[in-house]
């Protein structure tokens, strides 16, 4: 008997600590109701950096007395700024009547610079309940310009103006001014135009961008090729460059003359005269579409055969024939009439100098006049001179 009771009360008092035990593992325990809470739908954000996020955060009384709610972010990452609003205040308490809710806004501002990965802060009703959030920042920051463009690449003549539309963004924190700079070849002209107005600076706010329009003029005498015109935009703490590029296709000149370059002739007043002009290409694109006028003397005329050359290459030349027809009453002289040769690109005009000479007819008839006059005198002399 002695030796069976020890034995009995452990056994006995093994079973009661292990029942306790699983009492304590499996019975449910009912948690008192939390009285505020606070919600947001969107506890997990991914955004670049740079971006700004904005929280709408119910607080919530389940309880049935007013409560007045101290409000606190914690765990905010060094460098990101916040603020708590509601009604377009600033706020640190609000207070709840039973049952009720209120919206307050919570806007975080992740800075540039920043390493990509996951932060977290919360946002707490003090002394009730605290919502855990997080921002996953999805690339890594950096604090810099950018300077892009949508089309870097133009084609054309020697005589265009290649105009680029171009984005300067200041992905900073601070206002930017930036100064405007090209390195184009020699002769070459840059222009920028931040709102569409020549300037040689702009300003950019933080999380901003500026259209800037980049017009380009080739000098005139380029040769065909392709042109690299670098430009950048310089603060004092960042800058940004871009390559674009232009493409010269030829350059556009055109030259009007005649077979032996002389400009000059003579015409008999209402007569009509043929004169050979040569229009040549001396430029290194091919010429289209040349249209021919003239400037004449008061009711002359002037028509050209061909009226018009289809296109021309490089380098060659076409023939084609003034025809000109001077005023019937026109008196004897020097008379000028402009010639021209015309594309939508270049003109050429040249002076030509055209004398017109008394009719034969006429040059008879003042010879007979003359004749008649002498006749006359020595027939008068004959007469009279013995008296």
């Amino acid at each position: 008997m002695k030796i069976f009771m020890p034995f009995r009360s452990k056994f006995l008092s093994r079973n009661l600590f292990l029942s306790t035990c699983f009492l304590l593992v499996f019975t449910p325990i009912t948690l008192p109701a939390q009285t505020v809470v606070l919600y947001t739908p969107y506890t997990r954000i991914a955004v670049p950096p740079g971006e700004s996020i904005s929280y709408k955060i119910d607080v919530i009384n389940n309880g049935k007395t007013r409560h007045n709610v101290d409000l606190s972010v914690t765990g905010m990452p060094k460098g990101w700024s916040y603020t708590l609003k509601s009604g377009g205040w600033n706020i640190r308490q609000i207070s709840l009547l039973p049952g009720g809710k209120k919206t307050i806004a919570l806007d975080v501002n992740v800075p540039f610079k920043v390493k990509k990965g996951n932060y977290r802060f919360r946002v707490n009703g003090v002394g009730f309940y605290s919502l855990p959030l997080m921002v996953t920042v999805s690339k890594q920051g950096t604090y810099k310009t950018e300077f892009t463009t949508k089309q870097s690449n133009m084609q054309g003549h020697a005589q265009s103006t290649f105009t680029f539309n171009t984005d300067l963004k200041n992905l900073t924190g601070e206002k930017q001014r930036y100064a405007l700079k090209s390195f184009a070849p020699r002769g070459w002209i840059v222009i920028f135009k931040p709102g569409y107005k020549q300037a040689t600076s702009v300003e950019v706010e933080p999380n901003n961008k500026s259209k800037i329009t980049v017009d380009i003029r080739p000098p005139l005498l380029v040769e065909a090729g392709t042109y690299k015109i670098p430009i950048e935009a310089v603060s004092g703490s960042t800058s940004a460059k871009l390559d674009l590029e232009v493409v010269i296709t030829g350059n556009f000149k055109m030259e009007l003359s005649t077979p032996t370059g002389l400009l000059s002739s003579s015409i008999t007043a209402g007569d009509e005269k043929k004169v050979k002009l040569v229009v040549n290409n001396t430029g290194s694109a091919k010429l289209k579409d040349i249209k021919f006028s003239s400037v004449n003397p008061s009711h002359w005329e002037v028509t050209f055969d061909p009226d018009k050359v289809d296109e021309l290459d490089p380098g060659k030349s076409e023939e084609i024939t003034a025809i000109i027809k001077a005023d019937k009453n026109a008196i004897p002289g020097d008379y000028v009439t402009k010639l021209t040769a015309r594309t939508p690109e270049v003109t050429s005009t040249i002076s030509f100098r055209i004398t017109v000479k008394t009719p034969m007819l006429m040059g008879w008839i003042g010879i007979f006049i003359i004749v008649i006059a002498l006749g006359s005198v020595y027939y008068l002399f004959r007469k009279y001179g013995r008296r």
